[in-house]
């Protein structure tokens, strides 16, 4: 019988529970920490997880970040990218000497943002981003989380990159044999395709999330919304190859993470569709697959394409439309490349700092 390892999630949404009923379904020890609060309450006395997992667990419950970090052996961020910086500024203060820090999934380049945020303490420890969720979900009414999948792969990687072997370990023990080192922070950024595939599954779906449908996601993604997602995901590798980074492709994302035969991106999708795991599209415009994935996710793809000259045309255009479509400002709604101020730094300080996790 392995031994169980603390674990503290900071979220308490779809993802934080669905991580949560994974680390319980492995035999560990999972507690729940939401910046508001509100998304905790009523979960102390039990968690129902269904559909990929299927469990009844009691998380423990954190009452502020200093709980979290005090009472548990490692850390997680499982919440939108829109409140990283909000919570690493919690968290930093109370994260012990050595203390692992997954982010799931990693945005922005965030874990440059708290690794600054902890050398100001002269604190090191090590910090894991993911290249996307080991689960995807969807919560339900009170204390019901749906688990549509548990992805089978997972790329990570490590700062500094001289914890990545024990970093691997940490990370299979926690959640199983499903992760893929790569190399590097921006290579981690590139592994996301969340945003890419959201901009088209949005903008194509807009008048159904405005309305408030109910809606199967891989249903809609029809052929010519999944040529738009072929589209972007080229964008994506050029930059990629650019920066002699190695990526998944949107074809190899869909294959491992929902478990259907290569074809194309629309006949993939319907594939899920069929099998029952293609998901329910947001019900409302105001979702993450917009409020998140735009600033958080497309704007530092077109940022990356920009430094290697390889312009995100279809990215930048889909920042642009989806401003004016909500009359945000959408690039000025990162916080994090804000703080960061990477357009101060050249692409080789860049590239050191994606191993490093210090910007020099």
């Amino acid at each position: 019988m392995k031994e169980a390892v603390r674990v503290g999630i900071v979220g308490a949404g779809s993802i934080a529970l669905g991580t949560a009923a994974l680390l319980a379904d492995q035999g560990h020890d999972p507690m729940l920490w939401s910046p508001s609060g509100k998304g905790t309450q009523g979960l102390m006395a039990g968690v129902t997880a269904e559909g990929a997992i299927d469990l009844q667990f009691s998380p423990r419950i954190a009452a502020s970040t200093k709980t979290l970090a005090n009472e548990n052996d490692v850390l997680m961020l499982a919440l939108p990218a829109y409140g990283h910086k909000a919570v690493m500024d919690a968290l930093a203060p109370h994260i012990r000497e050595g203390q692992h820090v997954i982010v799931s999934s990693h945005a922005s380049m965030g874990a440059l943002y708290l690794m600054r945020l902890l050398a100001a303490r002269g604190v090191s420890a090590p910090i894991t981003a993911w290249g996307t969720t080991a689960v995807t979900g969807r919560r339900q009414d009170g204390t019901v989380v749906r688990v549509n999948t548990v992805r089978s792969s997972v790329d990570l990687c490590t700062v500094p990159d001289s914890e990545t072997g024990a970093a691997l370990a940490l990370c299979q023990k926690l959640f199983g044999d499903r992760f893929q080192p790569r190399g590097g922070l921006l290579a981690i950024s590139l592994s996301n395709l969340n945003p890419q595939n959201h901009l088209g599954i949005a903008l194509g779906n807009m008048t159904r999330m405005e309305r408030g449908e109910v809606w199967s996601q891989g249903q809609n993604v029809t052929p010519k919304v999944g040529r738009l997602l072929e589209k972007l995901d080229l964008e994506r590798l050029a930059i990629a190859e650019a920066l002699g980074l190695s990526v998944k492709t949107i074809f190899e994302h869909f294959h491992l993470s929902f478990h259907v035969p290569v074809a194309s991106i629309s006949e993939m999708n319907q594939q899920m569709h069929a099998q029952g795991n293609g998901g329910t599209g947001p019900a409302s415009a105001d979702s993450r697959y917009v409020t998140e994935d735009v600033p958080y996710g497309l704007q530092l793809t077109a940022v990356l394409g920009r430094l290697v000259d390889q312009p995100a045309v279809l990215h930048e255009a889909g920042i642009e439309i989806f401003s004016a479509m909500y009359d945000r400002d959408f690039v000025r709604e990162n916080a994090l490349l804000e703080a960061l101020e990477l357009e101060r730094y050249s692409l080789e300080e860049l590239q050191q700092a994606a191993r490093t996790g210090l910007l020099r």
